[in-house]
Order: C-alpha cells, then sequence, then structure tokens
C-alpha cells in the first residue's frame, strides 16, 4: 500500500520538479495527464516518503520505472543505477536527437535509464511528433 503524501508536501514537490517528468521531460500541460508523485528510491526497497526521496514523473515512465533503482546499460552490458533526477542534471545525462523526438543517451546510466523506462518507444515518439509540429517540444 503506498504512503500517504500531503497536499503540503505534495506542493513541496511539485514547485521542486516543475512541470515536466524528471525523466522524460513530458509536460503536463502537453500531454493533459497530471504527473505522479513517485518514490526515487521505491518504497518496496525502504524509500522514505519525504521530500528528499520524491519527484514527479510522468504515468508511462512511473509504470516502467516500477520498482527499480539500476538496469543495464545497453552498450557496456553493465548494471547502471538509473538516472536521479532530483540530484542529477538531465542535460548531462540525455540530449534530443536531432528532430527532437528521441531522448539519447550520453552516459551509461542516461541509456539505461532510457532503455529501462522504454523512454522511445513508439506511442510516445509519435507524440513528440506532433508536440514538435505544434511548436510545444522540446521543453526548455
Amino acid at each position: 500500500m503506498a504512503s500517504y503524501i500531503s497536499v503540503a508536501l505534495q506542493e513541496q514537490v511539485r514547485h521542486d520538479a516543475g512541470p515536466y517528468c524528471g525523466y522524460c521531460r513530458s509536460a503536463e500541460t502537453i500531454t493533459g495527464i497530471l504527473l505522479e508523485i513517485e518514490h526515487i528510491l521505491p518504497e518496496s526497497l525502504g524509500g522514505p516518503t519525504i521530500r528528499e526521496n520524491l519527484w514527479l514523473a510522468c504515468h508511462r515512465c512511473n509504470k516502467f520505472k516500477g520498482n527499480r533503482i539500476a538496469a543495464t546499460a545497453p552498450d557496456t552490458q553493465e548494471i547502471t543505477a538509473l538516472f536521479h533526477p532530483r540530484l542529477q542534471v538531465w542535460r548531462e545525462h540525455f540530449q534530443w536527437s536531432r528532430d527532437s523526438t528521441c531522448i539519447v543517451g550520453r552516459t551509461p546510466c542516461g541509456r539505461a535509464t532510457i532503455e529501462a523506462l522504454q523512454m522511445n518507444n513508439r506511442y510516445v515518439v509519435e507524440a513528440r511528433r506532433f508536440w514538435v509540429f505544434a511548436g510545444r517540444h522540446p521543453p526548455p
């Protein structure tokens, strides 16, 4: 059972994270779907329900992340920690493809996170194509 997150704590996390998924950078104003508060270190692995362990994620990234904290980097086949949106800088681990529809991993951590969270699945890539056409993507 998920822990209760007070309204005050939810507001703090939303303020910290801004309007974008900490992983794929999708914005709720574009998708029309509210971002979820997720435990960076999952509760099932002992992660506490405190501000420092919470961030915003889109439903898709949160679902694919599940209770994982590490994954295999596709290029090195080594287990690496997943991207930590509260402690790491997105642009140090990821960048947008030339057409802004795919996320490209710049580090083993970035590449492992992309694979584990299926951040370039065909549905989201197609959606990004529309967002780019509408001038709403990529995020700043």
